[in-house]
């Protein structure tokens, strides 16, 4: 089954950011700890200064790592992700903050390898980095590492900067792609997605009701919902039609 297959159907449940309730989020502890308790995995990506594809959420590292004990790093605030090499970013912990234990960082191709291994569903969303890179250096760096796994059939990419997502279609035709929105719907919301060539709309939980999800459902889109921590509001977005839900607990 590829990602395609498992998106025709419903009820399915996105470990957000990997088991981020347990483990600490986009980490590799994280992703084994979803394994066997979701249907796909969603993890966040963005370059290095130097142009490696590592997993991180946030554009700045305070909140998850412990760059801000490192002497040597003191001057470097606010502690952009793009600001740091690949060599820097390895040196931090990425697990502490979460539960006192070490955590390495986690590359793109590292996950890669995992899912690739065990077969399993990622969703890669691509953080918007256009003030940084251009947007073919940072889509193209992206989509070569799922090129050298071959693991085209198992990802969705997922974005909400627009210009991303043609260009992934651009490189890769086949792979799945989806739309990012919170809070408003864009004007004109068919033709938008359209005009984006992509696969599916990723919304957030507060924008979903059951005419907006029958209408992306009857366009032939997939519609995803994020973040949905309750498990009664879980049952109501998939009763309107909903094919998956992105929850921190599995």
């Amino acid at each position: 089954m590829n990602f395609s297959e498992l998106f025709n159907h419903t009820g399915l449940i996105g470990a957000h950011r990997g088991a981020r309730s347990i483990a600490p989020e986009n980490t590799l502890r994280a992703l084994k700890a979803s394994k066997g308790h979701c249907d796909f995995m969603e993890i966040d990506v963005q370059l290095s200064h130097d142009g490696i594809v590592i997993v991180m959420h946030d554009d700045t590292l305070e909140r998850t790592t412990n760059i801000s004990e490192i002497e040597a790093f003191k001057n470097r605030k606010p502690y952009k992700v793009s600001d740091f090499t690949f060599e820097e970013l390895s040196s931090l912990d990425y697990g502490s903050w979460f539960d006192g234990k070490i955590e390495p960082l986690l590359t793109l191709s590292k996950a890669l390898q995992f899912i690739k291994e065990n077969r399993l569903f990622l969703n890669i969303e691509i953080k918007d980095m256009n003030q940084y890179f251009s947007d073919k250096q940072v889509v193209f760096s992206v989509l070569k590492e799922v090129e050298v796994w071959h693991a085209e059939e198992l990802v969705m990419f997922s974005s909400f900067r627009d210009a991303y997502l043609p260009l992934c279609k651009e490189r890769l035709s086949n792979v799945l792609t989806a739309a990012l929105v919170e809070d408003t719907h864009p004007n004109n919301l068919l033709e938008y997605l359209k005009s984006l060539q992509v696969d599916a709309y990723h919304m957030n939980d507060e924008l979903a009701d059951k005419k907006s999800v029958q209408k992306l459902r009857n366009a032939g889109f997939f519609v995803n919902v994020y973040t949905v921590n309750d498990p009664l509001r879980a049952k109501e977005l998939f009763k309107m039609g909903v094919n998956g839900i992105f929850t921190d607990f599995l």
